[in-house]
């Protein structure tokens, strides 16, 4: 058994005695199988870590990846979910930057900032953490959970920060739209950029591409109703058909600068290799369950780059200003509000989202 030392023991918002040692949480049965269940509530597992109270949560594509079997890594009976803001009730003696009591957004990426990838900024592979929350250890779609790494996988919210919804949108989306689309992308001022995908990871690499002034941003989707959000968000083309033949006619047949794949499919892969101008970024963000097919018979000779990444979430705090300030508005993100027990009602609403009309669903806490 392992030995933890606290700082106060025990350190906690409630009398030990009183606290119950159970909580509600969403709980992966194996593919296509959930259940909203009693857990035992998590404990203190390393002197660097804290138990939050979660407040607001939500549910990420990434989830159904895992709910349709696509990692199969994810071993059934795990508490599912990465995103999410809560105040802090545990803390172990380690910890030197939260206090009980704290409100902070949760990072999907656990960082121990101290190993040579850390180092590097690249927390996504962090020899001790990276993305784990919801997939190798118990996640955020629960009533508590516990945060390995505190200080360095957790950020402040302000007693200014009034709405906690917007910093939701802070765990995993932004960041993860801004580092593997934009930035991996090198989005630049005057390029053509089109991106695959306008479900909510897409429609953040739009809100944040604009930070660098593309000429045109070209979204495709065959939902119209993403498509008309998009279009509200700042698309200055969209695509609903024949994406690869309407897009090449668009460019004078050159292609665009920068295709930003964000759905993780064999079919929007190919289409970001069928529309990339020579000198061109593919930057990819979506999961895929499924091996694609590289044309290199085509692109080998045209200047082509194509990057890969797990979000390292490492501009989360150049976001968390973005956010402050109003520069960026993620509450547009938001279509579905639900509390958090009925998180089951969530998942098929976002399982269902072009019936439903859904981009992020808020989960909140009573």
């Amino acid at each position: 058994m392992n030995t933890l030392i606290l700082a106060e023991p025990p350190k906690s918002a409630a009398n030990a005695t009183s606290k119950s040692d159970t909580m509600m949480a969403l709980v992966y049965r194996g593919p296509n199988d959930r259940a909203w269940e009693e857990k035992p509530r998590p404990t203190l597992l390393k002197p660097t870590d804290v138990i939050m109270k979660i407040r607001k949560t939500t549910i990420c594509g990434t989830d159904l990846h895992i709910m349709k079997g696509d990692t199969p890594e994810v071993k059934a009976g795990r508490i599912l979910g990465h995103e999410g803001v809560g105040i802090v009730t545990e803390v172990g003696s380690a910890v030197a930057d939260f206090k009980l009591g704290d409100r902070a957004i949760i990072s999907c990426v656990t960082s121990c900032g101290k190993c040579l990838p850390c180092r590097r900024g690249m927390y996504s592979h962090c020899e001790d953490g990276g993305w784990i929350l919801g997939y190798m250890i118990d996640g955020t779609q629960a009533e508590y959970v516990r945060i390995p790494h505190a200080d360095t996988s957790l950020y402040h919210i302000a007693e200014t920060d009034d709405d906690e919804e917007r910093l939701v949108m802070l765990s995993d989306i932004l960041p993860t739209g801004f580092e593997c689309g934009v930035l991996n992308g090198q989005v630049g001022p005057g390029d053509i950029v089109a991106i695959i995908g306008a479900g909510p990871i897409g429609l953040s690499a739009l809100l944040t591409a604009q930070f660098y002034s593309p000429a045109e941003i070209i979204m495709v989707d065959t939902d119209q109703n993403r498509l008309d959000v998009a279009k509200v968000f700042g698309a200055t083309r969209l695509v609903s058909t024949n994406p690869v033949e309407k897009i090449m006619k668009l460019t004078g047949g050159k292609g665009v600068n920068v295709a930003i794949e964000a759905v993780g499919t064999p079919v929007t892969f190919g289409i970001c290799q069928a529309i990339i101008a020579a000198g061109g970024r593919i930057a990819n963000i979506g999961v895929h369950g499924k091996s694609v097919e590289l044309h290199l018979e085509k692109l080998w000779s045209s200047n082509i780059t194509i990057t890969t990444r797990l979000v390292d979430t490492v501009s989360t705090p150049l976001l968390l200003k973005t956010v402050r300030s109003r520069k960026v508005e993620p509450l547009k993100l938001i279509t579905h509000r639900f509390p958090l027990h009925e998180i089951m009602k969530a998942y098929d609403t976002f399982g269902n989202a072009a019936k439903e009309k859904a981009l992020k669903v808020i989960l909140t806490a009573s």
